[in-house]
């Protein structure tokens, strides 16, 4: 009998500004980024390169990314992910859903390799971004018609059974 390896969450870049900017500030709630620290030493949360390069310099969350373990920030340069890129880029710009800006946009921004990334290798996408278009592509439309499961943060923390507990 052979055991399956649970799926990897892969982070958009909102999850970790957001986080940091928000609910889980560095320095209120360093447990969060601990937790993402070690379920990335036991492959199950991962971002990737182009998340990183979406971080802007000069806060405590672009220090953090810098210190990040090595495999956190994954490369999206293998071939199963570019094919998946192209193969979600091609749906994108034919769909007469999205006007020429928000394909063009989308195109040069994080979101879609994070769902290639996801599913060329069976993850889950984890973000913040909503279903309505709003002048933009919205990755939940996009894992939707890829069969990429999708899922916010608080999810994510709830299925790898996370609990931030105030010893005080």
């Amino acid at each position: 009998m052979s055991h399956l390896q649970p799926p990897i969450f892969v982070l958009d870049t909102n999850v970790l500004i957001e986080a940091h900017q928000r609910y889980y500030s560095l320095d209120l709630c360093p447990g969060f980024w601990e937790c993402l620290v070690h379920f990335c030493s036991e492959s199950r949360v991962r971002s990737i390169d182009k998340v990183r390069d979406e971080i802007r310099e000069g806060d405590d969350l672009a220090a953090w990314v810098k210190k990040a373990p090595s495999g956190f920030f994954a490369s999206t340069a293998d071939q199963s992910v570019i094919r998946c890129f192209q193969e979600i880029m091609d749906w994108v710009q034919n769909s007469r859903e999205f006007n020429d800006e928000a394909t063009s946009s989308f195109a040069n921004i994080a979101d879609g390799w994070v769902i290639a990334y996801a599913k060329a290798y069976g993850g889950i996408v984890v973000s913040h971004e909503g279903r309505k278009y709003k002048g933009r592509v919205p990755m939940p439309i996009i894992c939707d018609h890829f069969s990429v499961p999708y899922k916010d943060t608080f999810a994510m923390l709830r299925d790898l059974k996370v609990r931030f507990v105030w010893l005080g």
